[in-house]
Order: C-alpha cells, then structure tokens, then sequence
C-alpha cells in the first residue's frame, strides 16, 4: 500500500486550513493614523476657520486680577465720589420732587458712575481684548455661525456632551473648584480670628477691614486661578496641536495640493522639454556649421554679418546630438569634428548666447574651413 499518497491529500488539507486561519496584518490600517505633526498649511487654515488654542481660564483670571487690582488703587477715589454725591443729595433735596429734579439727579447719577465704574469697566475690557489677542491673534470669520444641520442632531450633540474633550472639561472644573476651595477655606480660618474684634470698631474701621479681607482673599484666588490658567493654556495647546495632527497620507494630499501631483508635474516637464527640442530642431537647417565631440555633443553655430559673434542655436548631447547632426546631413550643413571646443561651447553656453570672447579664435578656425570648402564647391 502507498502511504505517501495517502498521506498527501491530507498534508495539503491540514496546511489550506492552517492558512486560513493564520491572522492577517493590513498595512494600510495604519496608514490613516495620525502620527505626524501639524504643518503650517494646516494651522494657518485652522486659524482661518476659528480653530485656535485659548484658555478662558486664563483670559477670566487676569481680567478678574487686572479688575480687582483696579479697584485697588482706584477705591478710595471712588468711595469719595460716592460718599460726597450721597451726602448732596440728602443735604439738597427739595420737599416736592417732581419730574424736573428727577431728570437732574438721573444725569447726576450717569455722571458720577462715569467718573467712578468706567476706568475699571475700561481696564477691564482692554486687559481681555491685550490677552485674547496674546493667545489667539487677530480673527476675522464667521464660519462658527454658519448654519449646519449637524448641530441640531441628537445623536452627534450626545457624542459633544460624552466627548473625551467634554470629560476633560468636566475634569478640570472639579478639579478648580476643589483648589480654590480648599484655598479659601485655609484663609478663612486665619482670618476667622479677625471677626470678634469688628464687633468693638466704629462702622469705618470695621468697613475698612472687612474690605481688606476681601481683596486679600480676592487676590489669593486670582493667583491661584492665574496658575490653574496657565497650566490650562499649555494644554490646550498640546490639545489643539493633538485634534490637528495629520496622517502621512494627509501630508501628501496637503503636498499634491499645494504644490501640484509631481506626476501631473513631471509630464508637463517633458512636454515643454519636447517642444523646446521640436524648435531647436526646426532651427538646425539655418546652421552654418556644427561641431561634435563626435558622438557625445552637437553644437550648431550660425554666423551672419551685423552679429558681434557667432550664434549658439542648436546643442544637445547623446541622442539629442545624434539628431542635429542626422538633420544637418539632411540640410547638407558642414559638421567639423573638435572634441575640445565641442565640449566647451556645450559646457559653457546654452541655446541663444554668443560664443565667448575665449572660443573667438577657435571658432573663427572653424567657421574659416567651413567657408573655403563652400567656396570650393562653388568653384
């Protein structure tokens, strides 16, 4: 009995299914993942469209610090300005208040919130608009209030609420109103002392220390909040840099883009390389000689009288020189063999120059021995 082809068929069997079950790596799986950095193409669009990195953690304390620091230095002219219209007012009120006393203490009122609320209202609205310019620059675009029917999805407004960003974000807001909790609560307890003394000051002195209270604890948040801001700041950067990462196959895109496909360009190329070959030939038969190397280079001199030298109006090399020269045959154009000046005139010139000032001699030998041999012929 033959074992061997017995065997055989259940061999082959036993290694079709070993190979159907063997797992299989698709390479182009990871050519979609996102592993190379943004270019600058990509974050100047981004930035186009309102794409940016900001931190308004950071923009909130700095305008909450510049706000209070404000207030600071500018209170005591404001708690005079208060205190002075106040007692105007009760001292010159008249027994009968019409409409007329009315429309004047309006204005009165406008004018002293003028003098008191705006420079901070002011130092505020500038300090937002010096460190929302920092952060992101100068942004014109209304692409963010375009209408998308996306938005009004359920489905896609439940994957915005559960995103791994809305989770960040969550995070983080715990995470500061923890800190600043706990903040407050260690300087309340130092200060917790201070509250049994207001009860023996007079109304100023105990307004007086509970407003330094106040902006004590007022600054203390803020500069906690101005450091959770700046670590916010940083990550949103490294976020915004994350979200715009790019695949290698995103970066040729971008590149074809940009720069065209190098196929598309490489054809154009040797279309116009063609045609630039196509005329040069056409100009060959006007020719007056052409030198060779002999095989290598072919140069085509025209010389006529006015020109201040001879004109380079054909060259090439290999099979371009082999086709001058079969034109030139065809044209009954003298072809003078000088592997020396052949190669310089090549090296040194391209199509449309004189020859140089050094070849005069050499070429003038030429163009001498091409003109007595049409002599000869026409003799």
């Amino acid at each position: 009995m033959n074992y061997m082809a017995v065997l055989r068929p259940c061999c082959r069997q036993f290694i079709s299914c070993c190979n159907v079950n063997q797992p299989k790596f698709d390479l182009q799986l990871f050519a979609g993942e996102k592993t190379e950095d943004p270019t600058t193409k990509r974050l100047s669009d981004a930035h186009k469209k309102g794409q940016v990195a900001k931190s308004q953690d950071l923009s909130a304390s700095i305008v909450i610090l510049i706000g209070f620091f404000t207030l600071w230095g500018y209170g005591q002219y404001m708690y005079e300005e208060i205190t002075q219209f106040m007692a105007f007012i009760f001292m010159n009120m008249p027994l009968v208040i019409d409409t007329e006393y009315i429309i004047h203490l309006f204005f009165e009122t406008m004018g002293v919130l003028a003098k008191t609320v705006l420079p901070v209202m002011l130092a505020i609205l500038l300090a937002g608009l010096a460190l929302n310019y920092y952060q992101v620059g100068f942004i014109f675009t209304v692409e963010p209030l375009s209408f998308d029917l996306n938005r009004l999805n359920p489905i896609t407004g439940m994957g915005r609420i559960f995103s791994k960003r809305s989770l960040m974000e969550l995070f983080k807001s715990i995470a500061k109103i923890l800190i600043v909790g706990y903040f407050v609560y260690l300087y309340i307890i130092d200060e917790v002392i201070q509250m049994p003394k207001l009860i023996f000051m007079d109304l100023q002195m105990a307004l007086i220390t509970i407003v330094n209270i106040i902006f004590k604890l007022a600054f203390e948040i803020c500069a906690v909040l101005l450091i959770l801001g700046i670590i916010d700041f940083m990550y949103q950067k490294w976020q915004h840099k994350q979200e715009l990462k790019m695949s290698k196959q995103d970066i040729k895109d971008e590149f074809k883009q940009s720069e065209g496909d190098p196929q598309v360009k490489g054809k154009i190329k040797q279309k116009q390389k063609q045609m630039s070959i196509q005329r040069m030939m056409h100009e060959v038969p006007k020719a007056d000689v052409i030198i060779t190397n002999p095989t290598h280079f072919a140069i085509a001199l025209k010389y006529e009288q006015g020109m201040t030298a001879p004109l380079i109006i054909a060259k090439g090399q290999d099979l371009v020189a082999q086709k001058i020269k079969a034109i030139a045959r065809e044209a009954h154009i003298v072809i003078v063999e000088n592997k020396p000046l052949a190669r310089a005139l090549y090296l040194s010139t391209e199509i449309g120059d004189v020859v140089p000032q050094e070849l005069y001699k050499a070429v003038a030998e030429v163009l001498a021995y091409v003109y007595r041999l049409k002599k000869k012929k026409l003799a």
